[in-house]
């Protein structure tokens, strides 16, 4: 099958974690399956090629469209018309068997140039902006939200990322029966018990990662913090280094960690490179994920990988990734003592602990792959042939949804 993404925002090539690493990692697993994939994004830079092809062998072409610098997703809209001219352009010349749109500006460029040309598309959605602003008390989300409700109705299939957003993109008219549940996968080559753990200081370590963003809820790890007395939290997450002085968020937590007096139990490595971060990983006895809102889960799903227990707020991709009382432990979002509790239990169990990250390896290795996602997304695509979809058969009990 040939399938064009389009990602307005996000590049496959330069992004080292977040929508690029998940477009590159899908891209290359469909690759590897036997389809000819081309990924659609926009030019953020005068040194790159307009096509470039990947070892793994998808395709990048770099759309001209707005000035050729990096710029946030939600400034991209008033260039949707010239990135929706180059993809008519070159669809006419070199059409797709379909194509697939991640968020909400790709999905106006592609709606606008595949419509016009009959070629079905598919819709995803990262994250959904009416969760978004009910989760994070946002404004200025209506416009997005307009165009969410419309994109879903339009597209001949929404992948919605867990069920949390299945039950979001019904409350915006999408029928049930063109959603298609997919997750998020996670590298095994890269997330597994195997290799170096990176080196701590305390009795117990705790290792919390995300963006630096209110939502990731930083906040309710180090509100536990102070009933843990031997354990140091490690919170890897903004700028590269450390750098972290002059972020807002940054300062409000150093200043909740102080007011708590857990202030020297906090270590802020900032944002540790993607090729760094299993062995972060690794060296956790507990994996905590707080969100207040999170479709993904792919924190938890990367330190099951790794055979990390994993406490998570029972929120988005982090229900259906982490099996309560299996992989890990479900607490409820926003509720410090409800992780304390939780915590206390794996710190005082190692067996359990073991136990637990056992499950998790398996469950992410039989259901979390790569190769498992691209296959699950083939099969979600509304013109999918039998012959073009790979065998992936359920492994074991782990793998359940």
């Amino acid at each position: 099958m040939k399938i064009a993404m389009v990602s307005a925002h996000a590049s496959p090539l330069t992004a080292a974690d977040g929508q690029g690493a998940h477009l590159a990692e899908l891209a290359s697993a469909m690759a590897g399956a036997g389809h000819e994939v081309t990924v659609h994004t926009r030019r953020a830079s005068r040194s790159v090629r307009s096509r470039v092809d990947t070892p793994a062998g998808y395709r990048v072409v770099h759309v001209p469209a707005g000035p050729p610098k990096r710029a946030p997703q939600d400034d991209l809209l008033p260039f949707t018309g010239e990135f929706s001219d180059f993809l008519r352009d070159h669809w006419v010349t070199e059409p797709p068997d379909l194509v697939h749109a991640h968020s909400w500006v790709s999905g106006i460029a592609t709606a606008l140039a595949a419509g016009e040309l009959g070629i079905p598309f598919t819709q995803s959605f990262p994250t959904l902006g009416s969760a978004e602003q009910r989760h994070e008390h946002t404004t200025g989300c209506a416009e997005r939200i307009r165009f969410e409700r419309m994109l879903g109705r339009r597209a001949g299939r929404v992948i919605a990322g867990c069920a949390a957003d299945v039950l979001e993109l019904c409350r915006l008219g999408v029928p049930r029966d063109r959603i298609a549940v997919v997750p998020a996968g996670v590298d095994l080559d890269r997330f597994s018990a195997r290799g170096p753990w990176a080196p701590r200081t305390a009795k117990h370590r705790i290792v919390s990662v995300g963006p630096l963003v209110p939502r990731t809820g930083f906040d309710v790890a180090i509100a536990a913090l102070p009933q843990l007395p031997d354990a140091e939290l490690v919170i890897a997450g903004g700028p590269e280094h450390g750098r972290t002085a002059h972020d807002t968020e940054a300062r409000r937590l150093r200043q909740l960690a102080a007011r708590l007096g857990v202030a020297e139990r906090v270590r802020w490595p900032g944002r540790i490179p993607r090729a760094g971060l299993p062995a972060l990983l690794r060296s956790a006895d507990v994996v905590v994920c707080t969100p207040r809102y999170e479709p993904d889960g792919v924190v938890a799903l990367q330190a099951m990988a790794c055979a990390v227990p994993v406490v998570a707020a029972a929120v988005g991709g982090l229900s259906d990734a982490v099996v309560d009382g299996f992989t890990g432990l479900l607490v409820r979002p926003g509720q410090p003592d409800g992780v304390v509790t939780a915590i206390r239990r794996l710190l005082a169990n190692p067996a359990l602990r073991d136990t637990y990250g056992a499950a998790g390896q398996d469950r992410a290795t039989a259901r979390y792959s790569w190769d498992r996602i691209a296959a699950d997304m083939i099969r979600a695509y509304p013109v999918t042939a039998p012959e073009d979809v790979p065998d992936a058969k359920p492994r074991s009990r782990a793998e359940a949804p």
